[in-house]
């Protein structure tokens, strides 16, 4: 493989893992019931919306859920493989490999996008508890329902929180155990997808 297909597949897996990220923070922010009045919101609604009204109009919402974001997301995962796997050189695989992958690579992303924000929410909680900026309370927004069901559970330990500690044991467990295991079991190429 030459430079120039080197440099192709870097700038593709990076502007296209960035976009994927904003369309499946969409997706999040519905599902985690965010403010969507929120500056940073206000973007990943603009910066989506030119894709997801075409597809809203064959995909429906359910139960307050916009699922055309999750497909667009899909839709996106996939065109990102081909183009990857043509610019490696290597055949397109069997399309229902192509969309069993980009699930996988999906998930693994979003995963990926509530561990980050725990991680940034723990700083947060150290350096500016009580901020108000947009971008701090988008996490917490977003944290809040992965720590929600743990601090239920968990006894109080006298202002000490350790929910996030059993959130990112709970979300690395799922990533070595689920998503690992169902790329291993599907033969997903390890340099192929954008979010593992």
């Amino acid at each position: 493989m030459n430079n120039l297909n080197m440099a192709a597949i870097y700038l593709i897996q990076t502007l296209g893992s960035l976009y994927l990220v904003i369309v499946l923070m969409r997706f999040i922010l519905q599902l985690v019931k965010a403010d969507f009045y929120n500056p940073i919101s206000q973007f990943i609604v603009k910066a989506t919306k030119p894709l997801l009204m075409p597809l809203r109009r064959i995909v429906p919402s359910f139960g307050g859920i916009d699922f055309a974001s999750l497909v667009l997301a899909l839709i996106l995962q996939m065109a990102l493989m081909a183009v990857i796997i043509k610019l490696l050189g290597a055949a397109l695989p069997n399309l229902v490999f192509l969309l069993v992958w980009s699930f996988i690579a999906v998930a693994a992303l979003f995963l990926k996008i509530f561990f980050f924000a725990l991680i940034i929410s723990v700083i947060l909680s150290w350096v500016a508890p009580q901020s108000g900026n947009p971008a701090a309370i988008m996490v917490q927004q977003l944290s809040e329902p992965v720590m929600a069901p743990i601090r239920a559970i968990l006894p109080s330990m006298g202002g000490l929180d350790l929910s996030p500690i059993f959130a990112f044991i709970a979300l690395r467990l799922i990533d070595m155990l689920v998503i690992a295991n169902m790329a291993a079991a599907t033969g997903m190429p390890q340099g192929l997808t954008l979010a593992l």
